[in-house]
């Protein structure tokens, strides 16, 4: 049997493709912490300076595999199971996608339902066909949403719509999700994987240290006060005026020319 995720790192860039279109590429148990342990090996060894999230087949991702997740019916788990794996499963996923210092693309077509909904929400850019569908269907099964979806959509698209979206379980399209401001882009099907490619490619050839390090003010400042915010501004300044591509940036504005960094 092929592996239902498949990893490739090309020109800096790793690739995770979402490969089981028979299940509209729902994520296993097992396939979140193949994810995770490789998003964090790259995060570690420098290998890539961004990462490209996409799928095989019409859809992007159905959500958790609720089957897979529950595959001894015979079997009584014990009080708080539940909120014991989801925080080293799921949650664990999104955290890594918010955490780790390299830019995340996400190319979405067909279904983004659940936690492939807040796979999407989470990456930095998320590009999507118009004709898309981003769905949070935990109500309408009758139980609460997790994955982040009570922290990404308030922040990305204010309360009032956040509850149309998690409360009325209402499904929009990339288009309507664009224009909402949830998602970076939305992009005809046809043109779907060259802009995802030419946006990875864009971030890949940054200056990866300065990306990584406004990621994570960005991320730190949504909890913090101004002064804290400037505090962490400082540090992450210091940090990325010693890189190669600071200086490489400098040079080439001396220069008039297009800088070319090397991500150090």
């Amino acid at each position: 049997m092929n592996s239902p995720v498949q990893f490739s790192t090309t020109d800096e860039v790793l690739r995770i493709t979402l490969d089981r279109p028979s299940h509209k590429n729902s994520l296993t148990p097992a396939s979140v912490r193949e994810i995770v342990e490789t998003i964090e090996r790259v995060a570690a060894d420098d290998s890539a300076r961004a990462v490209l999230i996409a799928a095989n087949g019409p859809d992007f991702c159905s959500g958790a595999d609720i089957v897979a997740s529950n595959a001894d019916p015979d079997r009584k788990p014990k009080t708080g199971n539940l909120q014991r794996r989801t925080a080293v499963q799921a949650h664990r996923l999104i955290d890594v996608i918010t955490e780790i210092q390299l830019p995340v693309v996400c190319s979405v077509r067909g279904w983004a339902a659940g936690l492939g909904c807040q796979i999407a929400l989470a990456a930095d850019f998320t590009v999507a066909a118009e004709t898309a569908t981003f769905w949070e269907p935990f109500v309408a099964r009758g139980f609460t949403p997790d994955s982040g979806a009570t922290w990404l959509l308030p922040r990305l698209v204010g309360i009032a719509r956040a509850k149309e979206l998690l409360l009325l379980g209402e499904q929009i399209s990339g288009a309507q999700a664009a224009e909402w401001g949830m998602i970076h882009r939305a992009v005809s099907e046809a043109d779907l994987d060259e802009a995802a490619e030419s946006l990875v490619r864009r971030l890949a050839d940054g200056p990866t240290v300065a990306i990584g390090l406004t990621k994570r003010c960005v991320h730190g400042a949504l909890g913090t006060s101004l002064v804290e915010a400037m505090a962490k501004e400082a540090l992450a300044l210091e940090l990325s005026s010693r890189s190669q591509d600071f200086r490489e940036g400098l040079a080439a504005f001396r220069e008039r020319r297009t800088p070319k960094f090397e991500g150090r």
